[in-house]
């Protein structure tokens, strides 16, 4: 299956499943009488505007280099991560907010759940980690970024769930400052994925070096080629998904222009066959100490 196949899939998939359940979610929680359920509908809801932005950045990221862009739009794909986890901090904060004036306002306003919040609960939990699982698998074979955070984005509503299902059981058996204190809980844990999802996206949009396990298994295969005499300079940054590699090693002094232009352009090909992350690698050559 294509990649373009493979982004559409995941997108009508994700927008689909979250209208349902969210309004699914919403109905069982106003005919149900929980604050918890209603709360998670709203995120929910938040999850097709989630896969939609995913969906527009991932296909913006693709468009191949023009005059303006030399070096591809692989960028956008993090704008789209970071909008991801600014509309999920949005949706935990209102969720918080709501908790909270629900526990102010005193255990006699608020009212005791039915049966039908936690049945809803039980169906989303299910749901939402089946499309997390589905998403994961998918954005990890793209290795996209915004639809890992779309992933994430379905777990974290099947952990408001979960904690909506205990929240609503906790009030029908007698304990009904549990159902706000639920959507507390879901507050905390929306704004740690949240967290999560934005420091990663800024973490690549700001070139940001790969980890030093990554740049040791490059520098150990540069080492290794044929003509190389050691490396003078390593740096790597981070362009989106993808990466690229500053490099100086030495040759031998007395060879020709001709020869170390070859071990140079033998190395450039190779890193990049070797490591399909590595979008470009720029080598300049000096010549070894004597």
């Amino acid at each position: 299956m294509s990649e373009k196949k493979v982004i559409k899939k995941l997108s009508i998939v994700g927008i689909l499943g979250n209208i349902f359940l969210a309004g699914f979610k919403l109905i069982a929680g106003i005919l149900g009488r929980s604050g918890a359920m209603v709360s998670d509908a709203v995120h929910s809801l938040s999850d097709v505007f989630a896969t939609f932005i995913a969906y527009i950045g991932v296909r913006l990221s693709q468009q191949t280099e023009d005059e303006e862009h030399p070096y591809g739009h692989e960028r956008l794909e993090c704008v789209a991560s970071l909008t991801l986890g600014l509309i999920l901090a949005g949706t935990g904060v209102g969720i918080g907010i709501s908790g909270i004036k629900k526990l102010s306002e005193g255990a006699e306003a608020i009212s005791v759940p039915t049966i039908l919040p936690l049945i809803a609960a039980v169906v989303s939990i299910i749901v939402k980690e089946g499309m997390y699982q589905y998403t994961m698998h998918y954005a990890r074979k793209l290795d996209s970024a915004a639809f890992k955070a779309d992933a994430w984005h379905h777990r974290s509503d099947a952990f408001s769930s979960i904690g909506s299902f205990i929240g609503i059981g906790m009030a029908r058996l007698g304990f009904p400052f549990m159902d706000p204190v639920a959507g507390l809980i879901i507050c905390l844990l929306i704004l740690k994925v949240a967290y999560d999802i934005i420091k990663d996206a800024l973490t690549k949009m700001l070139d940001t070096s790969c980890d030093k396990t990554m740049e040791n298994i490059i520098r150990r295969f540069i080492e290794a080629q044929p003509g190389v005499v050691g490396i003078d300079l390593l740096r790597t940054r981070q362009f989106g998904n993808r990466i690229y590699v500053d490099l100086e090693i030495s040759v031998k002094r007395d060879i020709s222009l001709l020869e170390a232009h070859s071990i140079a352009e033998s190395v450039h090909a190779k890193v990049e066959e070797k490591f399909p992350t590595v979008k470009h690698i720029m080598i300049h050559v000096n010549p070894a100490e004597e």
